[in-house]
Formats: C-alpha cells, sequence, structure tokens
C-alpha cells in the first residue's frame, strides 16, 4: 500500500512538472491558430507583379564585362567574339514580386524595388486575369510604389493598426516567391522597430518577424489574425538569398501615410530637422551624465535649419521627439520624417545632465536630402573619404583636441579600415583640426607609401595605415 502511495504521489508530481513546462495557452486549451479562413478571404487579394526592362542597357554592360575580362586573360592577343548586337526593341524579364489591393478601383500596394526602372508592370490577379498597371508614385525612401489598374468591383484588403503590435503575436505573409504565385507562410513577430543598416531604410522602422520570405515575396502583406494587413514584406537577411527567418516588413502606419501623398501628390513630404546625430555609447553616457545610454546625441547643427531656430545645440541628447521615446540615433529619422512639414512639436532632450523641453517647427526633407548635402564636408579624392568638423563638446566627451568627423568612405580609406564614425586625429603625422586639413595634407602624400593615420575610434586612439595608389 505503501509502494502504490508513493508510485500515485511520484506520478502526480511529474505531471505537475509536465503542466508547468508547457506554455500558458497549450494549457488553458488554445490551439495552434487556423489559418484557412483567413487565407480563403485574403488570398483575391493578392496580386503578382511583373515587370519588363529595356535589354541594350543590360546587354552592353553583359558585352563590356566579357570584352574586359578577355583582355585580361589574352592581354592585346584577346579574342574578337562576334555575339549578336543589343536590338532596342527587345526586351527582357527584369523581376517579379507582390503587391495588394486596396480599394475596388484598382490602386495596389507594392514595394518601390520591385517597380524601379521597370519598363512595363504586368499584374496578375489570383483568378489569373492580367493587367498592364501604370505608377501613380514611387517612393524609395519607405520602398513603397501604388500603382494602378483599369478594373473594377476588385476585392481589397483591410488595413490594421501596426502600433498595436506586440513581439511573440502571429502573422501570415500571401506572395509569390520566386514566381510561385499563391503561396502562404506563418510565424511571429520577433521584434519591433528595427532599424536596418540599408541605405534609405533610416525613415522606416521595421516589423522584424521569422516568416519565410523569399525573393518574390517582396510587396506583399503581412497579415494579422484578424485578417487585417500590418505590414509590407521588404527585406530579408541571407547570406544565401534564400530564408533564414530574418525577415523586415514596413509597418502599415508607415504605408498609410505614404499611399496617401503618393495617392493625392504622387510624391512624398517628409519632416526634417536640419541635425546630424549619433548614438549614444556607455563612455558617452557617462561623459553627459545619463543614467543608461539612450537617445540621439546631437554632434551637428545646420545654420539656419529648424534645429537651430528652436534653439537645439551639439552636445543635446534628443530623448524624446513628438510624445516618442528615442532608444537610438537610428529612431529620430523615423519618427521625425513621419511629421508634416511646418507642423510645430514637442521636444525633449538633456543638456548638460539637465532635462528640458523644447518646440521645434518641423522643416522639409526637400530643404537638405542628405546629410552630406546638409553640412559642409569635404570630398578627398585621393583619400576616398567625406569629412565633417566636429564641435568642442563632442571632442571634449571623447578626450581628443582636434580632428575631423568621418561621414563616408571608399577607396583608399576603406582598404585601410576607416570606418564613418571614426575621427581622424591625424594624418602622415600631421595634426587635423579641419576638413581643409584633409584637402591641404592629403594633396601632399606620396603614392605607393605605407603612411600612418591616428583615429579615435570608441574612445581609443589607434594608428592605421594607409596607402595612396598611382
Amino acid at each position: 500500500m505503501l509502494n502504490k502511495f508513493i508510485k500515485i504521489k511520484s506520478i502526480k508530481a511529474i505531471s505537475l512538472m509536465l503542466a508547468l513546462s508547457l506554455p500558458a495557452g497549450l494549457l488553458m486549451g488554445q490551439a495552434l491558430p487556423d489559418f484557412t479562413v483567413l487565407v480563403e478571404k485574403n488570398a483575391p487579394s493578392i496580386v503578382n507583379v511583373s515587370t519588363t526592362l529595356a535589354a541594350p542597357e543590360a546587354r552592353t554592360e553583359d558585352r563590356a564585362n566579357l570584352d574586359e575580362l578577355l583582355r585580361r586573360f589574352y592581354g592585346d592577343q584577346a579574342p574578337q567574339l562576334d555575339l549578336p548586337q543589343p536590338n532596342e526593341e527587345q526586351e527582357s524579364p527584369s523581376a517579379t514580386g507582390s503587391g495588394f489591393i486596396i480599394s475596388a478601383d484598382g490602386y495596389i500596394v507594392t514595394n518601390h524595388h520591385v517597380v524601379d526602372t521597370a519598363t512595363s508592370i504586368t499584374v496578375t490577379l489570383n483568378d489569373q486575369r492580367e493587367f498592364t498597371a501604370t505608377v501613380v508614385g514611387s517612393d524609395e525612401r519607405s520602398d513603397l510604389a501604388l500603382l494602378k489598374i483599369d478594373a473594377t468591383d476588385l476585392p481589397a484588403v483591410k488595413l490594421g493598426d501596426s502600433s498595436k503590435l506586440k513581439v511573440g503575436e502571429w502573422v501570415l505573409a500571401i506572395g509569390s516567391p520566386f514566381g510561385l504565385q499563391y503561396s502562404v507562410t506563418a510565424g511571429i513577430i520577433s521584434y519591433m522597430g528595427r532599424s536596418l543598416p540599408t541605405e534609405g531604410s533610416n525613415y522606416v522602422s521595421f516589423i522584424q518577424t521569422d516568416v519565410a520570405i523569399n525573393p518574390g515575396n517582396s510587396g506583399g502583406p503581412l497579415f494579422n489574425l484578424a485578417g487585417e494587413v500590418i505590414g509590407i514584406n521588404s527585406q530579408i537577411f541571407s547570406n544565401s538569398g534564400g530564408s533564414i527567418g530574418l525577415s523586415f516588413a514596413i509597418p502599415v502606419d508607415v504605408a498609410k501615410n505614404v499611399v496617401a501623398q503618393l495617392r493625392e501628390n504622387g510624391s512624398v513630404s517628409r519632416g526634417w530637422m536640419g541635425v546630424g546625430i549619433e548614438d549614444v555609447s556607455q563612455e558617452l553616457a557617462q561623459a553627459f551624465n545619463l543614467e543608461t545610454p539612450h537617445g540621439a546625441l546631437v554632434n551637428r547643427i545646420l545654420d539656419g535649419g529648424p534645429a537651430q531656430a528652436a534653439g537645439f545645440q551639439a552636445g543635446d541628447i534628443i530623448v524624446e521627439f513628438n510624445g516618442q521615446a528615442i532608444r537610438t540615433s537610428a529612431d529620430l529619422p523615423y519618427y521625425v520624417g513621419l511629421v508634416m512639414p511646418g507642423t510645430k512639436v514637442p521636444v525633449k532632450i538633456v543638456r548638460e545632465g539637465q532635462s528640458q523641453a523644447l518646440d521645434m517647427k518641423v522643416g522639409s526633407l526637400g530643404e537638405a536630402t542628405t546629410l552630406a548635402a546638409a553640412f559642409p564636408a569635404l570630398t578627398s579624392n585621393r583619400l576616398g573619404l567625406v569629412v565633417a568638423e566636429i564641435d568642442q563638446k563632442t571632442m571634449q566627451a571623447l578626450g581628443i583636441e582636434h580632428g575631423v568627423l568621418v561621414q563616408e568612405v571608399e577607396g583608399a580609406a576603406a582598404a585601410a579600415q576607416i570606418k564613418p564614425g571614426d575621427i581622424i586625429v591625424a594624418l602622415n603625422n600631421v595634426d587635423i583640426t579641419s576638413p581643409a586639413d584633409i584637402e591641404r595634407v592629403s594633396a601632399l602624400l606620396p603614392v605607393n607609401r605605407v603612411l600612418p593615420v591616428l583615429i579615435a575610434r570608441n574612445e581609443q586612439l589607434s594608428y592605421f595605415t594607409i596607402t595612396l595608389p598611382e
């Protein structure tokens, strides 16, 4: 009897341990989501987008590349191949992607990169009907495009609210990976507000998911369990080109704003501050009396820009913009870009360890499209550098007395492992105090010699070496 009692207690204990290890949803009798109704309802609204591109440019480039390859191997004895000449009337398939219908009268949303440079666009509906589409407007910064086809009574999707999304929430994608029409994949939201180090994407705060997204899914919708579009699939991170569970979607709240402007004006207006910013490291947080590293550190103020008019200073740390917390410097362009030019917004900053509030009238991004255009900078073709001045407070925080900030790198500087964000303190043992010094010193540098460059990076001074080719 005692042995039986011990066995019963052991079984109960094991059952309790197993129950505690199961997800809460399964303990309450919840099953995995059933997507069948969602797919049946929304699949007719998803389209395949295929484009064509005029052949001559691509084929001429291919011929030039082939001729160069032959010259490398054979020198002056390179054979002359009798290849067919490009025909200006010929066209070849260029890209395929996905899209979705947002109104019964034929408006369709897709990615900018799907239709960029296309000479013609064909939209194939779920019922196999084909239409020639026109581009109403396309926006590179958000990677969104609005198309129009001549059709009526089309099934349209319902747009949701991406601000209410939570990490761990189930989502589903419908699209045309590798041109395979009407393909469905599901997963969960892995992260909200992901900033990507890709050109132009700093005006989008992406939804990261583990949904299987592949080439051809671009421009397709991402649904929540309520059957609402909450994102537009745009990018993947992959070494192979296929899905590895890192996919990124443009929040539908961004798309609503962009599409409305494209439909009305054919272009998009975005807010602009007129500042240069960088992340707040642990060391900088200590230097600026912040408890934790967060916010966007202002390192430059554009003369005559909105930030200067509002009283911003170099060394200010922007921690909140228009009611939105700024975690890193990448958050700021996104929230500024959402504000219509001319709007007055509140901005919270930390200045010399003290919290302050400023009001700023947001400018238009069209006033200065890039930081390189907005701030005095110097391009040195010999070094491959674009540099800018640094304010005194930043130099004090970094423990240096002079230097210039590296904005862009190519050529010899890139080969020397110099990176944007580095500070050049000395070049060939000559102190650098301004962008003009870079131009003056680099003009005198000898070629084919290893030259020292003193760099401040992460509050550490290190010597790099650079060699200028002939």
